[in-house]
């Protein structure tokens, strides 16, 4: 009789039988997708084998248990991912379970206790969740960027001795985005940073149509969902610098880098990219592209379709064409739109102004261009939000007006459609619109972090706490060295405190106050959870912040102001404000 030691996992679907019942057709298509794009390379890619399947489950040996929980894990937030547009009682989701043990070899199939306690574990998981034996636990210390929760010994049944168990569920365990001592693990599908191309034109007042050149880039590319593409915010941090790629690949945890130049003289520009991988420095592809202007689309389509080729040869490039947005109808419009994006990120009152300024003119010049309404509208809400004196009267109706006129235009562009929903919800009130604006935007691209914050807060606002912990979670691991990702530890400090998890919360909410203490959001939540966990000295120490730096703050003010949508949710802030001390 043959054995060895060997990693087990089992998955098993959640509510197999309901689901079919609800809709049999549905439920077979949409689990053998996640078999072909998620369990299958994943499993795979983690050097495991599938020994056999049930119809809502199946059993894999690893040789490695670390790479057996990574698997795990990484398949659990890719189903995740996959089924944020899905409504919750039609969610396909999975329990895992993972042992490490003797297993006896027959043929195939592989048996024995290691088995029999998988098979437990899975039992004991939660959806959407990873059980693993104490023996598994013992030998991931320092090797996972995974917090497992300790449940003790449990008694299962028909095995003779109590089993240590371990939890981990999607979602527990959020990384601080600017906390890079652990690099990321690779993902389950090829992934890639796009660093900053260099301006080589000899004029500073050129870099915008570099940063433009490699900001289309990037999302032609993350429209694709076989990849995994580090978001713009978190690759441009290294803008300026001279780079280790394979530092920058840790840093990201991804698997390749792509960097260049663009030389832009007259009516001509010129484009040279290099794609490295960031294991080993290796040199995959390099090229170089010259055109016209008017030609600059299919300059960044050739880019994408040689990057594409490279790092993920079985995309055709039909695909490639599928996935592209609508190109803007005049050139001289895309160009100001360009100009404006630097000033839009930078959310100060002078950029915010300049931004508006390139935006209007973009718009007067293609009036149907969905980017440059939908960046018109956020920066209206910026000015609104953030109370600078540039606010003018009739700032609120062109908000919400451009982010109308965005669903209107019928754009597949999945950034504006996202903006504008999130206008929508956020000044509007308008949540049918809003949230079928950023659902359809997640359907068209999951894939950058933009997308998945403004979804996030449309879903915080319009009361869908877990499908927007979903987004702020995957924006998290999109952009890791976010500037901004503070928005995304207060997002999702807020799906917690409306899930009845005020502790994690809190947490949340103090390492966002730490990177950014002046956003008078991170105070709400940090007081309404303190509120609910009994912390008044906390709640208190809160708004005693929030006054300091927001004066004229009353309740009243807040309850007209925020736009939290079932009312229960605005009384959970409303009333940790209050208990704070804040005047009504």
């Amino acid at each position: 009789m043959e054995r060895r030691l060997a990693a087990i996992l089992l998955t098993d679907m959640v509510g197999y039988s309901r689901l079919m019942g609800l809709d049999e057709e549905g439920t077979i298509a949409r689990q053998k997708a996640h078999r072909e794009k998620i369990i299958d390379p994943g499993i795979s890619n983690h050097g495991g084998r599938i020994v056999k399947t049930t119809g809502d489950g199946l059993l894999a040996e690893f040789p490695s248990v670390v790479d057996a929980v990574k698997c795990a894990v990484e398949m659990q937030e890719a189903f995740a991912e996959r089924d944020t547009d899905v409504p919750e009682e039609r969610r396909i989701e999975y329990r895992i379970g993972i042992n490490l043990g003797d297993i006896v070899i027959d043929g195939e199939d592989i048996l024995g206790d290691g088995v029999n306690v998988a098979a437990r574990l899975e039992g004991l998981a939660k959806p959407g969740g990873v059980c693993i034996s104490g023996t598994v636990h013992d030998h991931l210390a320092g090797k996972v960027d995974v917090v497992f929760k300790d449940a003790g010994e449990q008694t299962v049944k028909n095995l003779p001795r109590p089993v240590r168990v371990w939890h981990w569920q999607t979602g527990q365990a959020v990384r601080s985005s600017n906390d890079v001592s652990e690099p990321p693990a690779l993902p389950y599908k090829p992934s890639i940073a796009v660093l900053p191309f260099d301006n080589m034109s000899g004029d500073r007042e050129q870099d915008y149509f570099a940063d433009g050149m490699v900001e289309d880039i990037i999302t032609a590319l993350s429209r694709l969902d076989e990849l995994f593409v580090i978001s713009r915010n978190s690759s441009f941090t290294y803008k300026g610098q001279s780079v280790d790629v394979r530092k920058v690949a840790g840093e990201f945890g991804v698997r390749y880098v792509l960097e260049g130049s663009v030389r832009k003289s007259g009516g001509r520009v010129r484009i040279t990219a290099q794609l490295i991988d960031g294991t080993n420095g290796a040199h995959l592809w390099a090229d170089r592209f010259d055109g016209q202007i008017v030609d600059i689309f299919d300059l960044q389509d050739q880019i994408t379709e040689n990057v594409v080729a490279a790092i993920e040869p079985t995309l055709r490039k039909a695909e490639i064409k599928r996935a592209r947005g609508k190109r803007p109808e005049n050139l001289e419009a895309y160009d100001f739109y360009l100009r404006a994006l630097p000033h839009a990120y930078a959310m100060r009152p002078e950029d915010n102004s300049e931004a508006l300024f390139f935006l209007h003119k973009a718009i007067e010049l293609d009036p149907e261009y969905a980017p440059a309404l939908a960046y018109a509208a956020w920066c209206y809400e910026q000015r609104l939000t953030r109370g600078w004196e540039s606010v003018e009267d009739g700032d609120e109706t062109a908000s919400i007006s451009l982010a109308r006129r965005v669903l209107g235009t019928g754009s597949d562009d999945a950034n504006a459609l996202a903006t504008a929903g999130f206008v929508l919800v956020k000044l509007g009130r308008d949540y049918d619109a809003g949230l079928s604006a950023v659902e359809r935007a997640l359907s068209l691209n999951p894939n950058t972090s933009p997308i998945s914050m403004f979804a996030g807060f449309a879903y915080i606002f319009g009361g869908k706490p877990g499908l927007a912990l979903s987004c702020f979670e995957r924006a998290m691991r999109l952009s890791p060295s976010d500037p901004t990702s503070f928005l995304f530890l207060t997002g999702a400090a807020y799906a917690h405190l409306f899930s009845d998890s005020a502790e994690q919360a809190l947490e949340l909410a103090r390492r966002s106050m730490a990177l950014n203490p002046y956003w008078d959001n991170t105070l709400h939540v940090m007081a309404a959870a303190a509120v609910q966990l009994g912390r008044r000295a906390d709640a208190r120490s809160a708004v005693e912040k929030l006054l300091a730096f927001t004066p004229h703050a009353t309740i009243s003010l807040y309850r007209e102001f925020l736009p939290f949508d079932p009312k229960e949710n605005l009384e959970i802030v409303l009333q940790g404000l209050r208990v704070g001390g804040l005047p009504e």
